[in-house]
């Protein structure tokens, strides 16, 4: 029993090390005693959402940020800070799948690559086609992204972002704010406890889209699903549980 606890100390420090890394900006998650650790069974403890284990990553010849280790658990906000060019848009296509770690790794409730979570990307650009209308736009962001593209499922959505009057207007018509709302629409129709990866979605939005994206917010943690979110914290609803990762203490 003396060399099994000895054991067990030994690999929660060297995990411990890992997740915290030298470029940590946010608070460390408590481990259990070892007690707790033996009366757990493996099949109960279950891996956060999201972590990231001595992440680094380049733009070019250039390293963006180095060392960077966190956990983002269901019901969870995280949102990531850091000064222009610090690597905010890239950490989140990394996590989408759209780019390469320099080093270090991702884990996805614990495996190398999404299997059963889904992960949302809503990048900063809002890839709508001019001549589309709205609802053709929405319909197709739907189709390519796996969700429901039903007549049911795109009128709620619209409505939801005041969006109904306007569903035959073709894209190149509507102002910057109308087309964020669109690119946001098919938030409205997740149902699943999944990773969403926003880069600046409050972008353009006045302060009704403010109110309407902060409201998604809040029932998708609230379903267990978990948000790792750039942009300014002061539009957040004062009520949404989040933390902060600031990438500037992770500079390369």
């Amino acid at each position: 029993m003396r060399l099994l606890n000895e054991t067990v100390r030994a690999h929660m420090s060297a995990r411990e090390r890992a997740l915290r890394g030298p470029g940590l900006a946010i608070q460390s998650v408590p481990q259990s005693s070892n007690h707790a650790l033996h009366a757990a069974s493996p099949a109960s403890v279950t891996a956060p959402p999201l972590s990231a284990l001595g992440l680094a990553c380049e733009r070019g010849s250039r390293r963006l940020f180095s060392d960077l280790a966190f956990e983002l658990h269901a019901g969870e906000m995280l949102w990531v800070r850091g000064r222009n060019g610090r690597g905010k848009t890239s950490l989140l296509r990394l996590v989408a799948g759209l780019g390469s770690a320099a080093r270090g790794q991702l884990l996805f409730d614990g495996a190398a690559r999404p299997a059963q979570r889904r992960v949302v990307y809503i990048g900063h650009a809002n890839a709508l086609k001019e001549d589309a209308s709205v609802l053709e736009s929405l319909a197709f962001l739907l189709r390519i992204h796996g969700g429901r593209d039903d007549a049911a499922a795109l009128s709620a959505a619209l409505a939801h972002w005041g969006l109904l009057a306007q569903q035959h207007a073709l894209v190149r018509t509507l102002s910057q704010g109308q087309r964020r709302r669109v690119a946001l629409a098919r938030l409205v129709v997740e149902r699943q406890p999944a990773l969403w990866a926003l880069d600046e979605p409050f972008d353009a939005l006045d302060a009704n889209g403010i109110d309407c994206l902060n409201d998604l917010l809040g029932a998708h943690l609230q379903r267990g699903g978990s948000v790792l979110i750039t942009g300014h914290q002061a539009v957040l609803a004062a009520g949404l549980p989040r933390r902060e990762l600031d990438l500037d203490d992770c500079a390369a």
